[in-house]
């Protein structure tokens, strides 16, 4: 009786260092597991974050220019001639070297945007569908006028109707 329970005794350790041999190796593995996977994360936020060639750098250095117009007020086209629009107007150059140009021909910018407003009604500049028509109008003329590709955007800074 005392060899069962010695024998019982033996196999209780023995079952005793086998489960504490498998926590360990548990332990070991998702430690593991763990560690690849922060290095995964760390790798992938290093890869997106990596640092722009010279070529990418200048690309996103590069800027409009913004070239400012006097306000505008003209007499729109609706019936009985009574709607006004006030309009300030910026145009978004690509390169200094087209403000001066537009510095230079500001005279005949004006006349063709105006030209333009005074064709337009109250009904289709009020939507804004019409503001963006209007913007799209004003920078194939002005493109026009200063050569393609020198008008990047056009900004209506301030727009009154009355």
């Amino acid at each position: 009786m005392a060899n069962e329970k010695k024998g019982q005794t033996e196999e209780t350790l023995e079952t005793k260092d086998q489960s504490k041999g498998k926590k360990k190796l548990l332990i070991i593995l998702i430690a593991a597991v763990i560690i690849v996977a922060a290095g995964a994360t760390a790798s992938y936020f290093l890869i997106l974050n990596k640092p722009s060639s010279p070529t990418e750098t200048k690309s996103k250095e590069i800027q409009g220019i913004n070239f400012a117009f006097e306000p505008f007020v003209v007499n729109l086209m609706d019936q009985g001639g009574n709607k006004y629009l006030k309009v300030s107007i910026q145009l978004e150059l690509a390169n200094a070297k087209f403000a001066e140009v537009a510095k230079n021909k500001t005279p005949q910018l004006r006349d063709a945007i105006i030209t333009l407003l005074t064709n337009k009604t109250s009904e289709e500049l009020i939507t804004p569908e019409g503001k963006i028509l209007l913007k799209d109008e004003i920078k194939n003329r002005a493109n026009q006028i200063l050569g393609e590709g020198s008008v990047l955007n056009v900004y209506l800074t301030d727009f009154v109707m009355q």
